[in-house]
């Protein structure tokens, strides 16, 4: 009897749930109508940002984690965006990707996703107009950065709208229910380098084929007999494979960070991160004269990075990445001081911090 009050207790509190995710649904369907009248984009960020930081507080001591959540949470913001808009979202695929699987946690499953062949290619959609928005790599933390995404940015008018941060976990997928039936593992170079000390204590004498994606090692190893991929959970899916082992890349604290790529600049949130892409003159003493600026109004520098420019021989584009907003004060006379000293200086974007 205990068992079926505590039931009807969960139907009644499920009844409520869905009437006020109607609620929210008619609202935001009402939000969608006011953006279209203000010319608003659909998504954003900055929004989004500060709700899910709201989240936080209002998860309290409950049952549920942070992680939990965010992804009801993530679900829910995706229906009512397609409410709004149908989104369409490039990025550098194929399917199954770890680009992919940042996609789908950054828009859910209610948007419409474009895989395309390169990085230059999601640019492309996003300038012409054929995504809304678009998902590239940008560092890996153990690899580096990805130069051909900043080189990417110095013929681009696209903005940086949002970041997500993934942790990369490599799995081993097979069609074969067991390990020793593995003879042969379909790998991109890079999670192999990742995952090197596990193969080598477990399938010490499988070959390795190397692919030019996680994506088409896991594609391969759902045709043939014998054969496994190293690839995400989200190919195992796809696919119908087995995953034989689960995060034996070697490092486990291994993230990629991604970019959002849009053609609008959220509003600050008050947690934020701005990119910015520089060209010098170069003279002695040229680049510790750049950074001066930055230290005087008391910003911090997170990354910088530097590039061949394609306008002349040593001559070097700065890719540098700051905390806060375009908009705040600090980094606007931060900005005034650093115009001076550069020979061109563009915003890549404004947007919140990833987690």
């Amino acid at each position: 009897m205990k068992l079926e009050k505590t039931r009807r207790e969960i139907d009644r509190l499920d009844a409520q749930i869905v009437s006020l995710l109607n609620q929210r649904a008619m609202l935001a369907v009402e939000i969608s109508h006011q953006k279209r009248r203000s010319n608003l984009p659909v998504f954003a960020p900055d929004r989004e940002s500060k709700l899910l930081r709201r989240l936080k507080k209002l998860g309290g001591e409950g049952p549920l984690s942070q992680q939990a959540l965010q992804s009801i949470y993530r679900e829910i913001i995706s229906a009512s965006i397609a409410l709004q808009e149908l989104q369409t979202i490039a990025f550098f695929g194929p399917e199954a990707t770890f680009t992919h699987q940042a996609a789908q946690e950054q828009f859910g499953s209610s948007a419409i996703y474009l895989p395309v062949r390169g990085i230059a290619d999601v640019f492309r959609e996003v300038e012409r107009g054929r995504a809304d928005y678009g998902v590239v790599p940008i560092e890996n933390s153990t690899e580096g950065v990805v130069n051909h995404t900043l080189d990417n940015f110095t013929e681009s008018e696209v903005k940086i709208c949002a970041e997500i941060s993934l942790r990369v976990s490599q799995n081993l997928l097979s069609r074969e229910s067991r390990l020793p039936a593995v003879k042969k593992i379909y790998t991109h170079p890079q999670p192999w380098g990742q995952c090197r000390l596990w193969l080598d204590g477990n399938l010490p004498d499988a070959e390795i084929c190397e692919v030019s994606s996680t994506a088409k090692a896991a594609q391969l190893a759902a045709r043939q007999k014998g054969t496994a991929a190293l690839a995400s959970r989200l190919a195992a899916k796809l696919h119908g494979l087995h995953i034989l082992a689960r995060d034996i890349q070697d490092n486990r604290n291994n993230r990629t960070r991604f970019l959002i790529l849009g053609r609008h600049m959220p509003g600050p949130t008050g947690n934020d991160k701005t990119s910015l892409m520089l060209a010098i003159k170069d003279s002695v003493g040229a680049l510790h004269r750049i950074l001066k600026p930055f230290a005087r109004y008391g910003v911090n520098l997170t990354s910088i990075e530097s590039r061949p420019s394609r306008q002349g021989v040593w001559n070097y584009i700065f890719f540098i990445d700051c905390l806060g907003h375009i908009d705040e004060p600090k980094l606007k006379k931060a900005m005034a001081a650093l115009k001076p000293l550069t020979s061109s200086l563009k915003v890549l974007g404004s947007y919140p911090r990833g987690e």
